[in-house]
């Protein structure tokens, strides 16, 4: 059965496309809400079903899971409220996970000890498709900024990096 993940980075919030612009659809393999669209399709590794969740606007889904068959064993089961809510649902949480690995991955901070104080020091990652940049800052524990230098995108953000940068008086990494 298909059962895949499918890399996602579109933002759940679309002001651009407001969800109550496109007509609401209600059929047997396809139903959408304007934002949402569940897209019953057949299964390519075998003889099953696959429904397919799609945000409006994206060219690829953000979900694509297996799907129910009907009592006839050949054809789907129809899409209906209940279950097109609970695809909704579940599709909104897997893009709320890859969101938040995602800025888990582009945000990184640790605290260091510096001169007898603490010292927070954070690398965030701004993606770019020209060139990503970065941003390596410091604040003591009152959260007052020490510095704040661009830093390269590779820049490994460990405490001992991180103690390095502090003890260097914040200079920009190489």
């Amino acid at each position: 059965m298909l059962c895949t993940f499918v890399p996602f980075c579109a933002p759940f919030f679309m002001p651009d496309t407001p969800h109550d612009t496109l007509p609401p659809i209600q059929e047997a393999r396809q139903w959408s809400d304007g934002r949402w669209t569940a897209q019953v399709i057949k299964n390519e590794d075998d003889d099953g079903w696959a429904v397919a969740m799609t945000l409006q606007g994206e060219d690829e889904p953000g979900l694509v899971g297996p799907w129910t068959m009907g009592r006839d064993k050949k054809n789907p089961k129809p899409l209906d409220v209940n279950a097109f809510n609970t695809l909704v649902k579940t599709a909104s949480e897997v893009l709320r996970r890859h969101e938040q690995q995602l800025h888990a991955q582009l945000n990184k901070n640790v605290t260091v000890t510096l001169g007898g104080e603490r010292v927070r020091v954070t690398l965030a990652i701004v993606p770019d498709e020209e060139g990503a940049t970065a941003t390596l800052s410091a604040e003591d524990a009152l959260g007052a900024e020490l510095a704040r230098v661009a830093a390269p995108p590779t820049f490994k953000l460990t405490v001992d990096s991180a103690l390095q940068w502090a003890q260097s008086g914040f200079e920009r990494p190489r």
